[in-house]
């Protein structure tokens, strides 16, 4: 598969709340993940980690609305924008984020994703 088939797949089913489906599909089995906060979840390496990860964060935030805008291509890489409106269940807090996540694909599977924020 091309990066843009990747792509359009991938962004496809998680504009279908199809995340864990997305992930499964096109995830490396040794993927890194990097996100822009300190922490435990600040780096995972691994399908499993990546995994884990996913299901901390939806365990630990009410979501209201979740939206995704892309792909944008260049190259190996595709870039999605994701816009959160959710609730920390922890504090309460209610949160409204913009997110950029960027994705490297190398033989048909996203190798590294990279989130700013």
């Amino acid at each position: 598969m091309t990066t843009q088939d990747v792509a359009t797949d991938f962004v496809a089913l998680l504009k279908d709340g199809k995340h864990e489906q997305a992930a499964a599909a096109y995830n490396a089995d040794d993927i890194a993940s990097y996100e822009n906060m300190p922490g435990p979840m600040a780096e995972c390496q691994g399908k499993q980690a990546v995994k884990g990860k996913g299901e901390w964060w939806v365990a630990n935030h009410e979501v209201h609305e979740f939206t995704t805008e892309g792909p944008y291509l260049n190259g190996d890489q595709f870039a999605v924008h994701f816009y959160f409106d959710v609730t920390v269940k922890e504090s309460g807090e209610r949160r409204k984020m913009h997110e950029i996540g960027l994705y490297t694909v190398k033989d048909g599977k996203i190798v590294e994703e990279r989130f700013f924020y």
